[in-house]
């Protein structure tokens, strides 16, 4: 099924995602945490690309493994680190095993490179152009609530993302976000431009301090000073901390569909635990449609 179509309903839809193992001795691991995962019923799974793009089979097993649990896959696919015919090969695979779902992501420079030469993609938008012609794939794309860090002014990023929906993506999820308010500012900002495609909510559990850490280093995401005193009060206690950052996310998403944003997505960092607390924490409300 494609994504478009799925979440273009009424009723709520939560998605997960999860990342692939990095070397082959992890594989059986990552096929018992994708196992756990589509046992909560998501909507769609989606699958990250792995380290700097380098193992995009493993990307394409994990998603295999999902679609056989029954679920749509969501294949993340990046640029930066591929040149155009390796695209091609990759695309050609993943329609062979019946994968139609992409999310075609730029991707992360590496540190000191400069962009690639002609024979690379540079940007997003020219990937999904790519992929749309390729084949019958449904293609999302990423987008950042608060502007993303490369981009010379959110109106500016506002621009390269309608560049994207130009191209042929079918849909967006956000990056991930801690205050909802900021979300809602940016959809207005996005309808303001022509961006009507279909927006999904990224939402990230943090369960203890040294996810902050992390966070604070790779996305130019705001920690607003609700979330700060629950690190202040709790990040000492690992069981504590992952409570309320359990609870920080339920609350997030119940806001999120009180205010009429339908489709979630729920960066798992593969600990389907958490995934399954949170889901359970908002039982009924993901089996009801709202208008």
């Amino acid at each position: 099924m494609r994504i478009s179509e799925l979440i273009s309903t009424s009723k709520v839809h939560m998605s997960c995602e999860i990342f692939p193992p990095k070397v082959f001795e992890k594989v059986e691991e990552a096929k018992s945490v994708v196992g756990e995962i589509c046992k909560l019923h998501p909507s769609y799974v989606s699958v990250t690309y792995g380290a700097t793009g380098k193992t995009p089979h493993f990307t394409q097993e994990m998603s295999e493994c999902i679609q056989d649990c029954g679920v749509v896959a969501l294949n993340h696919l990046t640029c930066i680190n591929d040149t155009k015919s390796k695209v091609q090969v990759v695309l050609d695979n993943l329609k062979k095993v019946g994968v139609n779902n992409i999310l075609a992501l730029r991707g992360d420079l590496p540190e000191g490179v400069d962009f690639p030469g002609e024979d690379h993609f540079r940007y997003a938008s020219e990937l999904i152009e790519a992929i749309k012609l390729r084949g019958d794939f449904c293609v999302g794309a990423a987008c950042y609530p608060e502007g993303h860090p490369e981009a010379p002014s959110r109106d500016q990023d506002l621009i390269y993302l309608r560049m994207k929906q130009d191209a042929g993506a079918d849909f967006m999820t956000t990056q991930m976000f801690f205050d909802n308010n900021i979300l809602y500012q940016f959809l207005y900002r996005a309808l303001q431009k022509g961006i009507t495609i279909p927006v999904t909510a990224g939402v990230m559990p943090v369960t203890n301090a040294n996810q902050i850490r992390r966070i604070n280093s790779l996305s130019s995401a705001s920690i607003p000073q609700r979330f700060m005193s629950i690190l202040d009060r709790f990040g000492s206690d690992p069981e504590s901390m992952k409570k309320a950052g359990i609870a920080y996310a339920t609350d997030q998403i119940i806001d999120l569909i009180a205010n009429g944003v339908n489709n979630i997505h729920l960066y798992t960092m593969n600990k389907p635990d958490i995934a399954k607390a949170i889901i359970d924490n908002l039982g009924c409300i993901l089996d009801t449609s709202y208008e």
